[in-house]
């Protein structure tokens, strides 16, 4: 057999990330992709005269050369930035709501951020800043557990971190109500709620703080050629540094040792075996402990059921034959809820009949160019909390997702005024059945597991150590410690490549 370090399971985000990792430490790498290409959800692909980004809305806390964020500083270790043109995006976000009526629009910066807050919300000052102050002491504390792989001093926390360690087990709105925000400004601040995937009612604080802080200090950015200029970076530099990476190649089985139930190899679609005492998943645990290991754990299957899928994905791409402006389209990031009251929105979101909720970009307001002259090229995209697109009949499915598609755009008209219906050249509609098809997704979930109360950013983190239970098995990835999105699944990547360099150092 053909013999490895380490062999990672899947080429998206977390999984590139943590073979360059293993590379720069030394060890021997194989990447295994069962799709033709690189990235996972992070691709783009065509339709006519449009090349459609497929997830990415907008990368947090990249910054620039001046203003360098985690992010930045993660992909300049790598050696992989400087291999992709970045783009500025223009402003953080415009939040419509009908129930409150509110229609804001929020820049980047905190001190614009807070002067914008305040005058939208004049008795918002004193909170707004509070906000911002615990949201800094959370992202110190965090950048600290990171950089101990989680096991922290006690005395260290209490001493530096003491704002972390007061907030650390509370939710958005009870931190948000205890330093006496303002239901409007909580209702605007609270927008971002749907980039994670879980009302403020169960989204910790420190998750929710740590985010938007990234946001707001270092802006925003997103490749000039669509996430998939990130993905081909990555799998060039995975190559640069002299890693092996396979495409249409599926892992179907993890090989592991009647001793002690760790990792031995890797059986490839086709039979052959790779060996290696090593693996990093970079798909969901479901998947690997339902389909590829012979023997698990009643301990692992009992913790891995416990967990919550988080949001299944619903994205509508359209290619419009007018210009943004023609169009009356004036920003590039929109949410567009029903309701601020997270908890009601999140219930609606359960269901196609009552789910209008929609996060909606417009690519060409970063980046004029990204369609041909007087097009406009768009994507929306809402989440559903329960798998209720599993009730739809094969025979009702083409009808009801086209259905759903003409409501988002209506709605979208009538919170905007702006008229697009009439001017659609392409479309191209992605529910969660694609998404299942495309990744292998349990139920279409983009999100990975929902981060709860108990299963949260914070106890992740902290429980890596603990979480490590298969030898020689690691996951990254949005189900993984870090939890979904972007950046979470870079950094995921990074984390668990490090820890696997130290695992085969261990071994000698």
């Amino acid at each position: 057999m053909e013999k490895y370090d380490a062999v990672v399971i899947g080429a998206g985000n977390g999984g590139l990330v943590a073979a360059i990792r293993l590379l720069q430490g030394g060890a021997k790498v194989l990447v295994v992709e069962k799709h033709n290409l690189p990235g996972g959800f992070a691709t783009s692909f065509r339709r006519g005269r449009f090349e459609f980004e497929a997830s990415l809305h907008e990368l947090n806390d990249f910054g620039t050369k001046d203003n360098s964020g985690d992010v930045r500083a993660l992909f300049d270790s790598l050696g992989v930035t400087d291999k992709i043109e970045w783009l500025e995006i223009p402003e953080a976000y415009r939040v419509i709501s009908k129930e409150e009526k509110i229609d804001a629009t929020m820049p980047f910066g905190v001190k614009n951020f807070i002067d914008k807050m305040v005058s939208y919300v004049p008795e918002s000052k004193d909170s707004i800043e509070k906000f911002f102050e615990l949201a800094k002491n959370v992202h110190a504390a965090q950048a600290y557990t990171n950089s101990v792989n989680g096991v922290t001093d006690q005395k260290v926390m209490l001493s530096e971190h003491a704002n972390f360690v007061k907030v650390g087990s509370y939710s958005v709105n009870e931190v948000l109500n205890a330093i006496k925000m303002p239901k409007k400004a909580k209702d605007i601040l609270n927008a971002y709620w749907c980039y994670l995937g879980a009302h403020c009612d169960d989204l910790s604080f420190v998750h929710y703080a740590s985010m938007v802080y990234r946001y707001i200090t270092k802006g925003a950015s997103m490749p000039k050629m669509r996430s998939h200029e990130i993905s081909l970076a990555l799998v060039e530099r995975i190559r640069e540094l002299g890693g092996d990476i396979w495409f249409n190649t599926e892992a179907v089985k993890i090989i592991t040792s009647k001793q002690d139930n760790g990792v031995e190899g890797v059986v490839l679609n086709g039979g052959r075996e790779i060996k290696t005492r090593h693996v990093i998943a970079n798909c969901a645990p479901h998947i690997v402990y339902g389909r590829m290991i012979d023997k698990v754990p009643e301990q692992i299957i009992r913790e891995t059921n416990a967990r919550k899928l988080a949001g299944r994905g619903f994205t509508l791409f359209l290619g419009l034959n007018k210009s943004a402006d023609e169009l009356g389209i004036e920003n590039h990031n929109y949410f567009l809820y029903d309701t601020m009251d997270t908890v009601k929105q999140y219930e609606l979101m359960k269901t196609i009949k009552n789910n209008r909720a929609q996060a909606t970009v417009c690519l060409n307001r970063a980046y004029p160019e990204c369609s041909p002259k007087g097009t406009t090229m768009m994507y929306f995209t809402t989440l559903f909390m329960s798998d209720d697109w599993g009730n739809v009949t094969a025979e009702n499915y083409f009808k009801t997702k086209e259905e759903y598609a003409k409501e988002m755009i209506k709605r979208f008209e009538q919170d905007t005024g702006s008229k697009i219906m009439d001017s659609i050249e392409e479309i191209s509609i992605a529910t969660p059945m694609t998404y299942a098809r495309y990744c292998g997704h349990p139920e279409g979930d983009i999100y990975g597991y929902e981060s709860q109360y108990w299963d949260g950013l914070t106890p992740r983190l902290l429980m890596m150590a603990e979480d490590h239970k298969t030898r020689g098995l690691r996951f990254a990835g949005g189900y993984s410690m870090r939890l979904s999105g972007y950046s979470s699944a870079y950094f995921s990547g990074d984390i668990t490549g490090r820890q696997t360099v130290g695992d085969i150092k261990k071994e000698g």
